[in-house]
């Protein structure tokens, strides 16, 4: 005999994770996940700053990217503001670059200049887009692990503020390149601190073993107690044409207490003042990198900016004066902490199924098996396919990332059902939300909102499929505007050659 219980309204279901509770509200709005001006209007459609979803996609379709311009430039002015409070009397204030990586367009390069924010890059590219808006070359770092010629060239060309050296060889390439054009670079060295974040694995960005930065540990060079770091220290100051500026690290990526931040700004600090003693070499900057948390869900628990800021000067105001040292210009570059919940994704339903899974019985067996011979226990779960995907949202894909949905285009009454939102790629890992509560009437037509999208979703987006890049939309006290137009086909072929 086989059992196939439900869940009632307000019961959890045993295939939901342990985090995710039933929503006592389903229209409720968490508000941590959603940018200010993001509200139900008295039709029960979700609106921003009192624009309807329905008139967003009449406009321009779905799916689509759908921004707060004016939470984007309040998030910016908030780091800085509270960088540099927090800072006034360490070292003057603190420079706050804005990680572009995590979405660039022209349009968010001018918001970002205009809030007082200087730009991250990590490409020929995102120079590209930097210098088109128009934005000061001495405001623009440029990082990445395998700069070309061709990039390093168009950093000098830009007279760029940093360029940030990851390795001992990019540091002599962009010695010879600049040395060549009879040109000075100035330089950060990107170091590994060792500091292990609490973050996911994929994303974990201060371990020795990867790609990224400089070790700091003794056994590092062939030279016998000599990292790479104070290698590359050493090497950086006998080039007539490298500047070198001072350190950067990154130690991670959604990242949600500041004691990963307050180590690494103790180990760089300690080696800043080593190389002092050592070399007779005063570095004047000090970056600390970004990779504060936003909220994906309703458990996470971003710490506001003025926190972060309080407690990593508490430590470099500390650790400074036992060092007996000046404090270094200190650095930072928000990247998602500043765009992520600016932005959430519409789609429009399509197609939905439920599907029967096997889960724990009543009596707590974990093999799908009830105890009873020939009673098997299973549970719904409802898949909500939508007009989008992994080639808009690689995220979950690739970090196992956890996102929230809610229906965007009306309220419902209805009963909470789990679900998972899924994209329309050929491939069974395309999944938007994994785990989700929404009203049991959801129904093809009707639109779902997908907040913290802001980061890494656009900037990740593909083809795959032929499918075409959504556009994004900027939203400012009621005006709409594209900008980022969305890809149409004729744009995906206008690319093929023919045979």
């Amino acid at each position: 005999m086989t059992t196939n219980p439900s869940t009632t309204a307000g019961e959890a279901s045993p295939l939901a994770p342990e985090w995710l509770a039933v929503p006592a509200d389903l229209n409720a709005l968490h508000e941590p996940m959603w940018a200010s001006g993001v509200a139900r209007n008295d039709a029960g459609e979700l609106t921003l700053d009192g624009l309807a979803v329905s008139e967003l996609q009449r406009q321009f379709g779905t799916p689509l990217f759908v921004m707060s311009e004016n939470d984007f430039r309040a998030r910016a002015r908030a780091f800085s503001d509270a960088f540099n409070n927090a800072f006034a009397d360490i070292c003057g204030g603190v420079d706050v670059y804005y990680a572009g990586k995590s979405f660039l367009c022209t349009a968010v390069v001018r918001w970002v200049e205009e809030e007082g924010l200087r730009l991250d890059t990590a490409s020929g590219g995102e120079l590209a887009v930097a210098a088109r808006a128009g934005i000061p070359g001495s405001d623009v770092a440029l990082h990445g692990n395998n700069k070309s010629d061709g990039e390093i060239h168009r950093a000098l060309d830009m007279k760029l503020g940093r360029i940030v050296v990851d390795s001992i060889a990019e540091l002599e390439r962009v010695a010879r390149i600049a040395g060549n054009r009879g040109e000075t670079a100035k330089v950060m060295l990107r170091l590994t601190p060792g500091v292990h974040a609490h973050t996911h694995e994929f994303i974990a960005t201060a371990h020795e073993d990867q790609k990224f930065g400089l070790s700091m540990a003794g056994d590092s060079t062939e030279q016998a107690g000599l990292s790479a770091a104070e290698e590359a220290v050493a090497a950086a100051s006998g080039h007539p044409s490298i500047e070198l500026l001072g350190l950067h690290c990154h130690i991670g990526s959604q990242i949600f207490e500041p004691d990963g931040f307050a180590l690494a700004a103790e180990k760089l600090l300690d080696f800043l003042a080593a190389m002092q003693s050592k070399y007779s070499i005063v570095l004047p900057e000090l970056d600390l990198g970004g990779g504060y948390g936003i909220a994906y869900t309703p458990v996470d628990t971003p710490r506001p900016a003025a926190e972060i800021a309080q407690a990593m000067a508490a430590v470099v105001r500390t650790k400074c004066a036992e060092l007996g040292i000046s404090a270094p210009r200190i650095s930072i570059e928000p990247g998602r902490a500043i765009v992520g919940s600016t932005t959430f994704t519409l789609y429009e339903v399509g197609t939905l199924k439920t599907v029967r899974v096997d889960a724990p019985g009543a009596d707590g067996s974990k093999s799908g098996n009830s105890g009873e011979t020939g009673k098997n226990v299973t549970y719904p779960r409802r898949y909500v396919s939508v007009d989008g995907g992994m080639s808009d949202n690689p995220r979950p894909v690739l970090y196992d990332a956890d996102y929230s949905a809610i229906l965007a285009s009306r309220a419902s009454a209805a009963a909470p059902q789990l679900s998972r939102v899924v994209g329309k790629h050929c491939e069974s890992g395309d999944i938007v939300v994994r785990d989700v509560y929404l009203p049991e009437d959801v129904a093809a037509g009707d639109l779902l909102a997908v907040p913290g999208t802001g980061a890494y979703c656009w900037a990740l987006s593909s083809n795959y499929n032929y499918l075409a890049r959504p556009g994004v939309v900027a939203v400012r006290d009621g005006s709409v505007r594209l900008i980022v137009r969305g890809e149409t086909e004729e744009d995906l072929l206008n690319r093929d050659m023919g045979v």
